[in-house]
């Protein structure tokens, strides 16, 4: 990819192979521009983020960006046209898979090298960037008293009480499932949220008769007392036998004040920079993002990795026609199948819905110049960097592998970012072109913007702006570098944008019929 450094230049050609280049300022009908040698006229006028064609393109050849096809076209595309969805349809046929043919070795930082940061280190060996207690309900029937308890308690903060605050995490699942995948991975969410490095102590809540029934959780022997499970305090209430939601929140009240003064007990150490799980996420994407944002957050994916880190990629919906990039990295053969396994299970998910591939990119995504799937993937893939590709896990799956790996979630931002959570992201980094306000009850999010106009226009929401990549004032390794450095700052307690502003979207993926 070229990193522009003339600020005066209108496009940006990705890839010396492309036919297209991406307009980076607006471009008037009858403007002549210039990439790698190819000067031509737009024939229409073309604002930023799309693209214009460089040199003929016949009907059915392939148009080329990032030096990977990102469709067909459907007629003849004359040099200077502005190239988009009417003149172009994706193509996911012709995929001969490599496995673990471009694998690269991981040239690892020394312990000085990768330094450390403060965190909480847990019985388990895991380390936290925050300390909270959760009231985690297991169902909607016992939501609004979850979220009455933390609501009872939020004047608990860093400040207060030393401990990070008490956050419910309400969701509308917990029954009506049918017995099987839904329900386990239900299950596995949860039991994710309980078990979370950043979890210091857990109040779990209960209607009673639901069917993720509070005994998976906690012994209901003792419900109303603390007990510890996996070195994780943890206390149980039930609403049906509890007096219903006034008793049920008065006891649970008393229950977190006492799981406080636990808590408080808890203090922030020198750990390895290692011990960061992060979670990467794009939403409400432009056609920068896979210029700017996105691959400066894969730098910061290999610092973190070369420190011996761990960085997730997710949203399976947004690796569709890039899929061919991981496995060729795959750490082996059977992880590189693994990816074409997932992909195969959500087109069959797909399927039962009549759904398609192409459902994604969303009308924002498309306005913001993304013309298909596959080229809003072959911009998202760059969150995971270069390394590697070491596993590929399930939705909430517990990620017990160090290096770059895939999770199976949906693109739908809280649904993704909850299921990289469960499997123990400790850190989360979002990219966004067209502006977002999503966090997460116990996991800072790092919100990095595509361009410095959505970083203006959402300064409240926006950490770090990856927009001057494309203005031509920093480099990719220059934002990717600000980005690593951000993490060690937040995982040792700076607050992100997003914590401050309080939001806290848990959304857990239901795959299942309603029963």
């Amino acid at each position: 990819m070229e990193t522009i450094q003339d600020s005066a230049k209108s496009v940006l050609l990705l890839n010396e192979k492309d036919n297209v280049a991406v307009a980076r300022l607006p471009i008037a009908a009858g403007t002549e521009v210039v990439a790698n040698g190819h000067k031509v006229t737009a024939r229409e006028n073309i604002t930023p983020g799309h693209k214009i064609a460089l040199r003929p393109i016949p009907a059915n050849a392939t148009i080329t960006k990032y030096g990977e096809s990102i469709g067909k076209a459907t007629k003849e595309i004359t040099p200077g046209e502005w190239t988009h969805t009417h003149n172009v349809a994706p193509d996911f046929s012709g995929k001969n898979y490599e496995y673990a043919t471009r694998a690269p070795v991981t040239e690892y930082f020394s312990p000085e090298e990768a330094g450390t940061f403060m965190g909480y280190l847990r019985e388990n060996g895991d380390v936290g960037t925050r300390n909270y207690i959760a009231v985690i309900a297991t169902s909607n029937c016992s939501s609004h008293v979850a979220m009455e308890i933390a609501e009872a308690l939020k004047r608990v903060g860093p400040d207060t009480h030393g401990i990070d605050g008490v956050v419910a995490l309400p969701h509308q699942d917990g029954c009506g499932h049918s017995q099987g995948e839904d329900t386990w991975q239900l299950e596995r969410t949860i039991a994710g949220m309980i078990f979370h490095p950043n979890v210091g102590a857990v109040l779990m809540v209960s209607l009673g008769c639901e069917v993720n029934q509070i005994s998976k959780y906690v012994e209901t022997a003792q419900l109303g007392q603390r007990h510890f499970r996996k070195g994780k305090m943890i206390v149980g209430l039930e609403m049906q036998s509890s007096g219903g939601t006034r008793q049920t929140i008065a006891n649970g009240v008393a229950q977190v004040e006492e799981l406080i003064k636990h808590c408080q007990q808890m203090k922030r150490t020198p750990q390895p920079m290692g011990k960061v799980l992060l979670g990467t996420n794009c939403g409400g994407s432009d056609a920068f993002s896979g210029v700017s944002a996105n691959p400066s957050l894969g730098y910061a994916s290999d610092l973190l990795v070369r420190s011996g880190g761990t960085s997730v990629l997710a949203e399976i919906p947004e690796c569709m026609g890039a899929e061919h990039l991981l496995t060729r990295r795959a750490v082996d053969e059977a992880t590189g199948r693994k990816v074409i396994d997932v992909m195969n299970w959500y087109q069959d998910y797909l399927r039962r819905f009549n759904g398609s591939w192409d459902d994604n990119p969303s009308p924002g995504n498309k306005a913001g110049g993304i013309t298909n799937v596959c080229e809003k993937s072959l911009g998202a893939v760059a969150k995971g960097g270069t390394t590697a590709l070491t596993g590929v896990f399930a939705y909430a799956e517990r990620i017990n592998r160090q290096g770059f790996v895939l999770m199976n979630t949906p693109g739908y931002d809280p649904v993704s970012l909850t299921g990289i959570a469960a499997g123990g992201a400790n850190l989360i980094c979002f990219t966004t072109g067209r502006g977002t306000g999503i966090g997460f009850p116990v996991v800072p999010v790092i919100k990095i913007s595509t361009n410095s106009r959505i970083a203006r226009v959402m300064e409240d929401n926006i950490d770090i702006n990856a927009g001057v990549v494309v203005d031509g004032k920093e480099t990719i390794q220059d934002v990717g570098r600000r980005i690593f450095d951000m993490l060690r700052r937040v995982a040792s307690g700076e607050r992100t944008k997003s914590e401050i502003l309080g939001h806290k979207e848990f959304v857990p993926w239901r795959v299942g019929p309603v029963m």
